[in-house]
Order: structure tokens, then sequence, then C-alpha cells
């Protein structure tokens, strides 16, 4: 057909998380939080969300942590905050992290548009920020096996209702390999190893 180019398959690609596009937002990993939670679940919320901002300080993807309330639900989780090397920690009364004081002014500051999830409860604070996230047209990706709730039930749920608004349920390994993109990728090697 004249004058069709096929597109670039390398270029923004809004259902791909991009490193160099993306923002990693960690919701309310707290001590007495994460205490309600079940063993396991907690477990593997905790690991993978470990891995993910480990990838991101290697890739260079800016983090933000966020604390409901912190002075009744306690501080980030140690297993959480010794990955974290540099990032904006925000305090927080809203279940959405839109309304945080800061929130939107420093998403908006680094220009990146995708939007990837992790923490709890994913059925009131993770969706309404994925919600509120999706209705500011941000690419919003939410990691289902780096978010939890105290009940499985009302995890899926949220899951589900989060799909049916278009925001994209992915899981760790996609967002770090997608991040990478390419077996030759400089960090391959220290991205990959930390699935080990």
């Amino acid at each position: 057909m004249p004058g069709w180019e096929m597109p670039d398959p390398v270029s923004h690609l809004p259902l791909l998380c991009e490193a160099e596009q993306s923002q990693l937002l960690v919701i309310d990993i707290q001590q007495r939080l994460a205490s309600a939670m079940p063993d396991k679940v907690l477990q593997a919320v905790t690991l993978h969300t470990g891995w993910l901002l480990q990838a991101a300080s290697l890739l260079e993807v800016p983090v933000v942590r966020t604390e409901q309330y912190p002075r009744g639900l306690g501080n980030t989780l140690e297993e959480i905050s010794q990955h974290i090397e540099k990032d904006t920690r925000l305090e927080k009364t809203s279940f959405s992290c839109c309304g945080a004081e800061g929130f939107n002014d420093n998403l908006t500051k680094t220009n990146r548009r995708q939007i990837v999830i992790t923490g709890m409860e994913s059925h009131v604070c993770v969706l309404q920020t994925a919600m509120q996230l999706k209705a500011m047209d941000y690419d919003v990706f939410v990691v289902s096996d780096a978010t939890c709730s105290r009940d499985k039930r009302n995890h899926k749920n949220a899951l589900q209702r989060m799909a049916q608004a278009g925001v994209i349920i992915s899981n760790t390994e996609s967002v770090m390999f997608e991040w990478l993109r390419d077996a030759s990728h400089p960090q391959f090697k220290a991205v990959s190893q930390l699935l080990r």
C-alpha cells in the first residue's frame, strides 16, 4: 500500500512496560498491615517487590513509596526498605495515593507515563490508586504476585475489576523482562540473577 510503513516494533508499546517510561509505585507495605496477611502471601509479595526494587535500581526506574497513616500502621517493612536506595516516600490518609500531598506533582515531574504498582491491599489502596491513575491517562500495570489482600477473594476481585477498567494485570518476571526487552541489554545478567 503506497505511503504505508511498517511500524517500528521497538517504539513505545503501551501494553508492555518500558524502563525509560516506568515509575515503580510501592503502596503501603507496612508492619501492621503486613501482620494481617497470610504468611505465604506476604512472603511472595515481599520477595517479588524486592526483586522489582532491585531491578528498578539497576535500570534507573524511579521509585515512589507510600505509607498509610504510619503512626497507626507502622513503617515500611525492613524487607522492602532495605532494597530502596533512593525513593520518594509519601505519607497519606487517603486510600488512593493520588490524594497524598505531592504525589501527583511527583509523577508529573518525572515525565514518565507508565506506573507499575506493588503493595497492599489490592481491593482498597491499590485498586483506588490504579483506577484514578488510569482515569488520568497513565498506563497502569498492577503486579499480581506483588500485591495482596487479607482475603484472597478480595485480591482476585480487585484484579478482575482493574482489568475490566483497562488496567494491565502483570507479574514480576514479565515486568522485569519487559524492562530489559533484549538479552543483549547490559543489565540482563544482573537482573536475571535476581530470579535465582
